[in-house]
């Protein structure tokens, strides 16, 4: 990674919207690409629409719409991924309250994803009554 690092801030030829770079390694590099949260959907925008949409405004790395496991419906919300920070920055101000297949979306920074367990439950019994006597 410090290779890639070094490369992409040295070679004035290099640059990380550059072809030469393969998306998979933009993407485990967080440090090169910015990823947008995108609310407000239209159950019927999907990946590649919300791809095109994008990407007028810089190198689309990804463009996903999350769907429901069990329905296979849009949730209503997805996330872009730019290879620069200035054209995700240049992408939040343009879409952001603009409208897509109908509905008006929200565009802004994603949050670090949270561990909230995942997996199953752990099933703990019933309370403990507590007798004071």
């Amino acid at each position: 990674m410090a290779l890639l690092r070094r490369a992409v801030r040295s070679g004035p030829g290099l640059s990380t919207s550059s072809s030469i770079i393969p998306p998979a390694i933009l993407i485990s590099c967080r440090a090169l690409t910015t990823k947008l949260f995108v609310g407000g959907l239209s159950f019927y925008t999907t990946d590649k629409g919300l791809q095109e949409a994008f990407s007028q405004y810089g190198q689309v790395v990804e463009a996903q719409v999350v769907s429901d496991r069990v329905s296979d419906r849009s949730k209503g919300f997805g996330f872009v991924t730019f290879t620069s920070q200035d054209e995700a920055h240049k992408a939040v101000e343009e879409m952001n309250g603009k409208a897509l297949n109908g509905r008006v979306i929200f565009v802004d920074y994603a949050k670090p994803k949270s561990d909230y367990g995942g997996g199953m439950p752990i099933a703990r019994g019933p309370p403990n009554l507590k007798n004071d006597s």
